[in-house]
């Protein structure tokens, strides 16, 4: 058994054998500018990115002219919520999100803030999911945009992203979706939305490229570009494309598009049975949004009177997270789980596990012994040290 074990899955994923071999073409043999359309090399990288489109597109349920490529998810969100409050702040300057957006949204949003904008950021219920009605009560003839995610990076609870976007669209608002960590994992529809994010690396692809979807019609989404210069992906992303990456992607996505049905229940199985685990063997154990709809890979744990940054280190053999990798470093409770209604002091007891396309059986038995040895040690230290220090 390799060590350490893997379990970081939300943070980034390795890149699937089958998709490597479909880029490394275009890093050696197959050069082209996809903007060169006088010669065959062009060409090729062109029809690459052709067929990578269409994969996009198809996972998404899509159509191949609705995506644009971009280098991640954060560049995508960035584009979209920047793009439409300067293209439709005549019509309003109100946007509505939630207060466990990955923090690309919130940041996003709070920059719009700085420039005149006015954001909702709404709370959600103890399970993680926002309850419909207050949205609604949310919504103003100044709102032009509602961006919800689809599924939290953190503690992996699903949105009811359909119930959300009804009611965006009856108010006729364009709603958005951070789709980067449901992407792959659970059917993703873009029938409910009218803007969609997403990124290869979280999805057995590259890193450096993701995609954007903008409805076309009914309503045509409009957006004023972040990036300009070249007029490469319909003039909303100037630069030359990266071709390899953006093979990759499709690639990534036609794999996941065949695995999703038997991978998630596969995975569901392991999750499900890492977590009786813990919970059986642990006292004081709490499984963060296990009463709502999750992804199928995602467990978010509180070992209660137990330091997070303090068992992460004990669990050598492990690889984990205390929570999102782009605030991992910054030794803050999560703001997701503060929202959820968690203290401070459950908030940093909590280790996210996420689990994936080549985690085994064999590992995730091993990671629950490895958790419960830790967890006892390091709670048996901290009795041991309180005892000691009462007169």
């Amino acid at each position: 058994m390799k060590r350490p074990i893997y379990l970081d899955y939300n943070a980034t994923t390795p890149v699937d054998e089958r998709v490597l071999a479909r880029m490394m073409p275009f890093f050696t043999e197959h050069y082209g500018n996809a903007s060169s359309k006088g010669h065959a090399l062009g060409w090729a990288a062109e029809e690459a990115v052709a067929q990578a489109r269409e994969a996009v597109a198809a996972l998404l349920r899509a159509e191949a002219g609705d995506v644009v490529f971009t280098s991640g998810a954060t560049e995508a969100i960035n584009t979209a919520i920047k793009g439409v409050a300067g293209a439709y702040a005549r019509r309003g300057r109100h946007l509505v999100t939630v207060q466990t957006e990955h923090k690309a949204v919130l940041d996003t949003c709070r920059a719009l803030e700085r420039q005149g904008f006015d954001v909702t950021y709404l709370p959600v219920q103890a399970d993680g999911r926002l309850d419909p009605a207050v949205l609604d009560a949310a919504l103003t003839d100044a709102t032009i945009l509602v961006a919800v995610m689809w599924a939290n990076n953190e503690t992996g609870v699903l949105q009811p992203i359909p119930e959300l976007a009804a009611l965006a669209r009856a108010r006729e608002i364009l709603f958005m979706t951070d789709a980067t960590q449901a992407v792959g994992k659970v059917p993703v529809d873009v029938s409910h939305a009218d803007v969609l994010t997403c990124s290869a690396h979280k999805i057995y692809g590259p890193k450096g490229v993701g995609a954007l979807y903008l409805r076309r019609r009914n309503p045509r989404v409009r957006l004023v570009p972040l990036m300009d210069g070249g007029g490469q992906e319909h003039g909303l992303r100037g630069g030359t494309l990266n071709v390899p990456g953006i093979v990759g992607m499709g690639a990534a996505l036609e794999v996941a598009r065949a695995a999703l049905p038997e991978e998630a229940g596969y995975l569901e199985t392991l999750r499900n049975r890492f977590e009786a685990a813990l919970s059986d063997r642990l006292p004081d154990v709490q499984v963060n949004g296990q009463a709502a709809p999750r992804l199928p890979q995602t467990a978010n744990i509180t070992f209660h009177g137990v330091e997070a940054a303090r068992l992460v280190l004990a669990l050598r053999d492990l690889a984990v997270s205390t929570g999102s990798a782009c605030s991992s470093g910054n030794n803050r409770p999560s703001h997701v789980l503060k929202a959820m209604g968690l203290s401070d002091a459950e908030a940093v007891a909590t280790i996210r596990f996420s689990l994936g396309r080549f985690t085994t059986p064999e590992e995730i038995d091993y990671a629950s012994d490895h958790v419960v040895a830790a967890v006892e040690h390091l709670r048996k230290q901290t009795a041991f040290a309180t005892s000691e220090s009462v007169p």
